[in-house]
C-alpha cells in the first residue's frame, strides 16, 4: 500500500516538473513534455487502479490542483524572469566604418562575388556586393551605388 502511494506520487511530481520543464526551457511540443503528461497520467491511473475509486479521484483533483496552482504561481510571481535573455544588441555591423569611396570609381575583385564578396579600391579592401549577378577573381568592377554601409558594384564590360 505505502509502496503504491509513493509510485503515484513520484509519477505526478515527475511528469509535472517535465511539463515545466517543457513550458519554460524548451521551446514547442517535444518528447519532454509529452513524457511529463504521460507519466502525470500513468501516476493517475495506478492511483485509480491500485488505491480504488474514491482515492484516485482525489489524486486526480489534487494532480490538477497542484499544477495548476504551480504554473499560477510561477508564471504570476515572475519566477521565470531570472532564465530570460534581458540584453539586446542594438549596435549594426560595421558601424564605426567610414570609407571614402564615389559611385563611378573602379576596383579589382579579391574574392569571387556570389552576390558579395571583397574588392579593392584605392589600396583598400571593403566588402561589396552585386545585384544578384555573380562575378569572378580579378574582374574589374564600378560601384554603381552607396547606401548606408553597402557598396554595390558591377562588372565593367
Amino acid at each position: 500500500m505505502l509502496l503504491d502511494w509513493v509510485t503515484v506520487i513520484l509519477l505526478i511530481v515527475i511528469g509535472l516538473i517535465l511539463i515545466i520543464v517543457e513550458l519554460v526551457f524548451i521551446p514547442g511540443t517535444t518528447l519532454i513534455g509529452i513524457l511529463g503528461f504521460v507519466l502525470a497520467g500513468i501516476g493517475i491511473w495506478i492511483g485509480y487502479a491500485a488505491l480504488g475509486t474514491s482515492v484516485g479521484h482525489l489524486i486526480l483533483g489534487l494532480s490538477v490542483l497542484v499544477a495548476g496552482l504551480a504554473f499560477f504561481y510561477s508564471f504570476r510571481s515572475d519566477a521565470w524572469s531570472r532564465f530570460a535573455l534581458k540584453e539586446t544588441i542594438d549596435s549594426r555591423v560595421n558601424e564605426d566604418y567610414q570609407h571614402n569611396l564615389q559611385v563611378g570609381e573602379t576596383g579589382v575583385t579579391i574574392s569571387a562575388l556570389r552576390p558579395q564578396g571583397t574588392a579593392l579600391f584605392n589600396d583598400e579592401h571593403h566588402e561589396v556586393q552585386t545585384n544578384g549577378e555573380f562575378v569572378d577573381p580579378n574582374t574589374t568592377v564600378r560601384i554603381i551605388k552607396l547606401s548606408q554601409h553597402k557598396i554595390i558594384v558591377e562588372a565593367v564590360s
